[in-house]
């Protein structure tokens, strides 16, 4: 069965079939050649990978993200963002990555944080003489931080495939997302000073004081959505509809920026959005099973215990692993089937699960800026309005920046648990 999956698969990938179908017709196909396997175990497993609470996030998420770039609350974080950090040379991608990181607060998407802050951010980089390979590729990458720092969809996933607590792998992305958001800003700042870009950032820029009175409400969000989740007020599902509900009663009553047309666009582009990602979760959750049934993730473990007798090494060869994976598979499909394999090989090899669900996300989260299939550079690339090829070259600094990063979370776990430590009282 596993040889059927894995071979059909990779004839589908070849032939350019969407990674969510080829999944699906590898697992049907696996099912059809099985004996004793009944049709309807397909319709039954596609039904129970998507019939978990947890999941219902995923789409109000999605839909917060929307509402906030319909509502004016994006740009007026941009404009807050660039009061800070926009008065020296290279000011803009600096607002960009500091953005990214407030917007991740809410959001939980790299796609929607890729749209809602590029459509503002690339062409105002573009007009400040910035390369359009360039912009596009900072906004890119920033945008990663928006499935790091928390709330998460990929730690959504994570946490229901590995049986992890998602409050947990919630505050565990801080360090990481911190740390990668610190290491992008002074990349692009020492980046700008050598190639001579940035010089007029500062034009157009409000003081501090008065950016900060207009994004007042903007700047709330993120402290009532986490701050209502840490506080214990409101589980993370129950938070994903609460900034949905603040995003629109302040996009359409306060800033009045929102009308019923625009609302139900941003509704549409959600719907569909949701749909697709369910989609791929709900065939990856048939993929799972499968693999399971056939004995997969046992037959690895044993592999990789044998192969990899330290935990130094185990991370090493799962990291360089997922890093191809998630240039050819879309990171909530790579988790969904991963996580239950992977997770339970490294809490024998003695590694912190929440610890290793920060791994794998933040490295995951490499391939939505690594072609052939990495998601945000397709947005990037859509609101830049170039193609994906021109975009290649300049992209590599930044994927380097990211991988460093990635290297530091991976051999010092305290940038990820620290801080759970300090609040759940989990002992190091």
């Amino acid at each position: 069965m596993g040889s059927l999956m894995l071979s059909t698969m990779l004839v589908l990938f070849a032939l350019s079939v969407p990674v969510a179908i080829a999944i699906g017709l590898a697992s049907v196909a696996a099912v059809g050649a099985t004996p004793g396997l009944s049709m309807i175990v397909v319709a039954q497993q596609l039904f129970i990978s998507i019939d978990k609470y947890p999941l219902a996030a995923i789409p109000f998420f999605i839909l917060a993200g929307n509402l906030m770039e319909t509502g004016g609350i994006s740009r007026r974080l941009v404009d807050f963002a660039k009061s800070i950090v926009g008065g020296v040379q290279g000011g803009l991608p600096m607002t960009c990555v500091l953005t990214c990181m407030i917007f991740a607060a809410v959001s939980g998407s790299s796609v929607a944080t890729t749209f809602a802050i590029g459509a503002i951010l690339i062409p105002a980089m573009v007009k400040h003489g910035y390369p359009t390979p360039v912009a596009a590729s900072i906004q890119a990458t920033s945008a990663e931080l928006g499935v790091i720092i928390p709330p998460s969809i990929p730690m959504i996933l994570y946490g229901v495939s590995a049986e992890v607590s998602i409050g947990e792998l919630f505050i565990a992305g801080f360090g990481p997302g911190l740390l990668i958001g610190g290491g992008l800003l002074l990349f692009v700042y020492v980046y700008c000073k050598i190639k001579g870009l940035g010089k007029n950032d500062g034009d157009g820029r409000l003081g501090f004081v008065d950016a900060t009175q207009k994004a007042a409400l903007a700047l709330l969000m993120p402290v009532i959505i986490l701050g209502g989740i840490y506080g214990g007020i409101f589980t993370p599902t129950e938070a994903s509809v609460v900034a949905v509900g603040y995003a629109l009663v302040v996009g359409m009553f306060i800033y009045r920026e929102m009308n019923i047309k625009t609302v139900h666009a941003a509704f549409k582009k959600s719907v569909i959005s949701s749909a697709v990602i369910m989609f791929i979760i709900a065939c990856a959750g048939l993929f799972s099973f499968l693999i399971s049934r056939a004995g997969i993730p046992e037959a690895l473990g044993l592999w990789l215990t044998e192969v990899l007798r330290s935990p130094a090494w185990f991370l090493l060869g799962v990291n360089a692993a997922l890093f191809v994976i998630g240039m050819f598979i879309e990171t909530s499909a790579a988790i969904i089937i991963l996580a239950p394999i992977l997770a339970p090989i490294a809490i024998h090899f003695g590694i912190d699960p929440v610890h290793f669900g920060t791994i794998m996300v933040v490295n995951l989260a490499l391939g939505m800026i690594t072609p052939p299939f990495g998601v945000n550079l397709f947005a990037a690339c859509s609101v830049a309005k170039i193609s994906l090829d021109r975009i290649v070259t300049s992209l590599l600094p930044f994927v380097g920046v990211i991988v460093f990063c990635l290297m530091l979370i991976t051999y010092f776990p305290p940038i990820s648990l620290f801080l759970r430590d300090l609040v759940y009282g989990v002992p190091r």
